[in-house]
Protein backbone atom coordinates (compact mmCIF):
# COMPACT_ATOMS: atom_id res chain seq x y z
CA UNK A 1 0.00 0.00 0.00
CA UNK A 2 1.64 3.35 -1.19
CA UNK A 3 1.68 6.48 1.54
CA UNK A 4 -0.36 9.48 0.60
CA UNK A 5 2.85 11.40 -0.21
CA UNK A 6 4.03 8.50 -2.61
CA UNK A 7 0.48 8.26 -4.54
CA UNK A 8 0.85 12.40 -4.47
CA UNK A 9 4.32 11.45 -6.30
CA UNK A 10 2.36 8.67 -8.54
CA UNK A 11 -0.20 11.14 -9.83
CA UNK A 12 1.77 14.03 -10.36
CA UNK A 13 4.05 11.52 -12.94
CA UNK A 14 1.08 10.22 -14.52
CA UNK A 15 -0.67 13.22 -15.32
CA UNK A 16 2.12 15.75 -16.29
CA UNK A 17 3.80 12.50 -18.66
CA UNK A 18 2.21 12.88 -21.69
CA UNK A 19 2.57 16.76 -21.27
CA UNK A 20 6.50 16.30 -21.31
CA UNK A 21 6.63 13.89 -24.12
CA UNK A 22 4.23 16.02 -26.41
CA UNK A 23 5.16 19.45 -25.60
CA UNK A 24 8.70 18.82 -24.60
CA UNK A 25 10.78 19.92 -21.66
CA UNK A 26 11.25 24.20 -22.22
CA UNK A 27 7.65 24.21 -23.37
CA UNK A 28 5.90 22.69 -20.59
CA UNK A 29 5.64 25.43 -17.58
CA UNK A 30 4.80 25.00 -13.59
CA UNK A 31 1.54 26.80 -14.71
CA UNK A 32 1.11 23.57 -17.09
CA UNK A 33 1.72 21.40 -14.11
CA UNK A 34 -0.51 22.85 -11.93
CA UNK A 35 -3.53 23.13 -13.95
CA UNK A 36 -3.11 19.98 -14.95
CA UNK A 37 -2.65 18.31 -11.52
CA UNK A 38 -4.95 20.47 -9.38
CA UNK A 39 -1.74 20.92 -7.50
CA UNK A 40 -0.07 24.18 -5.63
CA UNK A 41 3.63 24.83 -7.11
CA UNK A 42 4.40 23.93 -3.26
CA UNK A 43 2.67 20.90 -3.51
CA UNK A 44 5.11 20.49 -6.83
CA UNK A 45 8.32 21.06 -5.43
CA UNK A 46 7.47 19.52 -2.27
CA UNK A 47 7.50 15.82 -4.24
CA UNK A 48 10.22 16.96 -6.81
CA UNK A 49 13.60 19.37 -6.67
CA UNK A 50 12.87 20.93 -9.77
CA UNK A 51 11.23 20.62 -13.03
CA UNK A 52 13.87 18.74 -14.40
CA UNK A 53 13.74 15.84 -11.69
CA UNK A 54 10.28 15.67 -12.23
CA UNK A 55 10.24 15.59 -16.17
CA UNK A 56 13.44 12.57 -16.25
CA UNK A 57 10.50 10.98 -13.77
CA UNK A 58 7.84 11.44 -16.04
CA UNK A 59 10.69 9.97 -19.02
CA UNK A 60 11.39 7.28 -17.18
CA UNK A 61 7.55 6.13 -16.55
CA UNK A 62 7.33 6.56 -19.65
CA UNK A 63 9.46 4.65 -20.98
CA UNK A 64 9.44 1.86 -18.56
CA UNK A 65 5.35 1.30 -19.66
CA UNK A 66 6.72 1.08 -22.98
CA UNK A 67 9.82 -1.55 -22.51
CA UNK A 68 7.00 -3.47 -20.31
CA UNK A 69 4.85 -3.56 -23.48
CA UNK A 70 7.48 -4.89 -25.48
CA UNK A 71 8.53 -7.41 -22.89
CA UNK A 72 4.78 -8.52 -22.57
CA UNK A 73 4.13 -9.37 -26.34
CA UNK A 74 7.63 -11.07 -26.71
CA UNK A 75 6.06 -13.59 -23.98
CA UNK A 76 3.96 -14.95 -26.78
CA UNK A 77 7.02 -17.00 -27.44
CA UNK A 78 9.99 -18.65 -26.00
CA UNK A 79 12.17 -18.36 -29.17
CA UNK A 80 14.49 -15.97 -29.91
CA UNK A 81 13.85 -15.21 -33.80
CA UNK A 82 10.04 -15.86 -32.90
CA UNK A 83 10.67 -12.70 -30.37
CA UNK A 84 12.44 -10.53 -33.36
CA UNK A 85 9.16 -10.83 -35.61
CA UNK A 86 7.02 -10.15 -32.11
CA UNK A 87 9.30 -6.76 -32.15
CA UNK A 88 7.85 -5.97 -35.50
CA UNK A 89 4.66 -6.78 -34.61
CA UNK A 90 4.31 -4.55 -31.27
CA UNK A 91 5.87 -1.38 -33.83
CA UNK A 92 2.78 -2.20 -36.02
CA UNK A 93 0.45 -1.14 -33.50
CA UNK A 94 2.82 1.35 -32.25
CA UNK A 95 1.37 4.34 -34.14
CA UNK A 96 -1.95 4.25 -32.20
CA UNK A 97 -0.38 3.55 -28.31
CA UNK A 98 1.89 6.75 -29.16
CA UNK A 99 -0.78 9.09 -30.35
CA UNK A 100 -2.61 8.28 -26.82
CA UNK A 101 0.72 9.87 -25.26
CA UNK A 102 1.92 12.53 -27.44
CA UNK A 103 4.31 10.68 -29.59
CA UNK A 104 7.48 8.35 -29.08
CA UNK A 105 9.04 8.89 -25.77
CA UNK A 106 12.79 7.83 -26.81
CA UNK A 107 12.76 10.36 -29.98
CA UNK A 108 10.36 13.38 -28.94
CA UNK A 109 13.17 13.37 -25.40
CA UNK A 110 16.27 12.95 -27.92
CA UNK A 111 15.01 15.67 -30.34
CA UNK A 112 13.87 17.82 -27.61
CA UNK A 113 16.73 17.91 -25.06
CA UNK A 114 20.00 17.01 -27.41
CA UNK A 115 20.72 21.10 -27.44
CA UNK A 116 18.81 22.19 -24.22
CA UNK A 117 19.29 20.19 -21.44
CA UNK A 118 22.52 17.42 -21.30
CA UNK A 119 20.81 15.70 -18.01
CA UNK A 120 17.66 14.78 -20.14
CA UNK A 121 19.56 13.68 -23.10
CA UNK A 122 22.06 10.87 -21.08
CA UNK A 123 18.43 9.53 -20.09
CA UNK A 124 17.01 9.56 -23.60
CA UNK A 125 20.70 7.99 -24.80
CA UNK A 126 20.68 5.02 -21.98
CA UNK A 127 16.94 4.24 -23.25
CA UNK A 128 18.65 4.09 -26.86
CA UNK A 129 21.90 1.68 -25.43
CA UNK A 130 19.15 -0.42 -23.50
CA UNK A 131 16.69 -1.05 -26.37
CA UNK A 132 19.49 -1.88 -28.64
CA UNK A 133 21.09 -3.77 -26.28
CA UNK A 134 17.81 -5.73 -25.23
CA UNK A 135 17.64 -6.54 -29.27
CA UNK A 136 21.62 -7.70 -29.32
CA UNK A 137 20.78 -10.19 -26.64
CA UNK A 138 17.64 -11.61 -28.59
CA UNK A 139 20.07 -11.83 -31.43
CA UNK A 140 22.77 -13.81 -29.42
CA UNK A 141 19.84 -16.44 -27.93
CA UNK A 142 18.94 -17.54 -31.38
CA UNK A 143 22.76 -17.52 -32.23
CA UNK A 144 22.74 -19.57 -29.49
CA UNK A 145 19.86 -21.92 -30.51
CA UNK A 146 20.75 -21.94 -33.91
CA UNK A 147 18.11 -19.76 -35.29
CA UNK A 148 19.83 -17.97 -36.88
CA UNK A 149 23.86 -17.84 -38.58
CA UNK A 150 26.59 -17.74 -35.84
CA UNK A 151 28.76 -14.84 -37.95
CA UNK A 152 26.08 -12.37 -37.58
CA UNK A 153 26.91 -9.42 -35.52
CA UNK A 154 24.54 -8.70 -32.64
CA UNK A 155 25.22 -5.51 -31.86
CA UNK A 156 25.71 -3.92 -35.46
CA UNK A 157 22.15 -5.57 -36.63
CA UNK A 158 20.80 -4.08 -33.43
CA UNK A 159 21.25 -0.61 -34.12
CA UNK A 160 20.37 -1.25 -38.08
CA UNK A 161 17.00 -2.75 -36.51
CA UNK A 162 16.28 -0.17 -34.09
CA UNK A 163 17.15 2.63 -36.62
CA UNK A 164 15.29 1.52 -39.22
CA UNK A 165 12.17 1.31 -36.10
CA UNK A 166 12.86 4.57 -35.27
CA UNK A 167 13.57 5.98 -38.80
CA UNK A 168 10.02 4.75 -39.52
CA UNK A 169 7.98 6.18 -36.25
CA UNK A 170 9.74 9.49 -36.97
CA UNK A 171 8.06 9.87 -40.30
CA UNK A 172 4.99 8.12 -39.47
CA UNK A 173 4.46 10.10 -36.75
CA UNK A 174 5.81 13.47 -39.15
CA UNK A 175 3.67 12.53 -42.07
CA UNK A 176 0.72 11.17 -40.03
CA UNK A 177 1.04 8.51 -42.30
CA UNK A 178 1.18 4.88 -40.43
CA UNK A 179 2.20 2.94 -43.55
CA UNK A 180 6.03 3.89 -42.84
CA UNK A 181 5.91 1.81 -39.71
CA UNK A 182 4.25 -1.10 -41.87
CA UNK A 183 6.37 -1.01 -44.39
CA UNK A 184 9.35 -0.93 -42.59
CA UNK A 185 8.52 -3.34 -40.53
CA UNK A 186 7.90 -5.58 -43.35
CA UNK A 187 11.12 -5.14 -44.49
CA UNK A 188 12.52 -5.62 -41.24
CA UNK A 189 10.78 -9.00 -40.84
CA UNK A 190 12.50 -9.83 -44.98
CA UNK A 191 15.75 -8.94 -43.26
CA UNK A 192 15.82 -11.06 -40.74
CA UNK A 193 14.22 -14.04 -42.76
CA UNK A 194 17.03 -13.24 -45.56
CA UNK A 195 20.05 -12.14 -43.80
CA UNK A 196 19.68 -13.68 -40.20
CA UNK A 197 17.69 -17.11 -40.26
CA UNK A 198 19.30 -20.33 -40.81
Amino acid sequence: MLTKAKQTTEFIIQTVAPIFNKNGYAATSLSDITKATGLTKGAIYGNFKNKEDLAIAAFTMTEKNMLRRIRDHQSLSDSPIEKLFLVTDFYRNYYNYTQEIGGCPVINMSIDSKHQNEVLFKHAQFAITKIQNNLAKLLDNAKELGEIKMEIDSTLYAKRLYSMITGAIFMTHTMNDNSYILDTMDLIDSLIHDDLKR
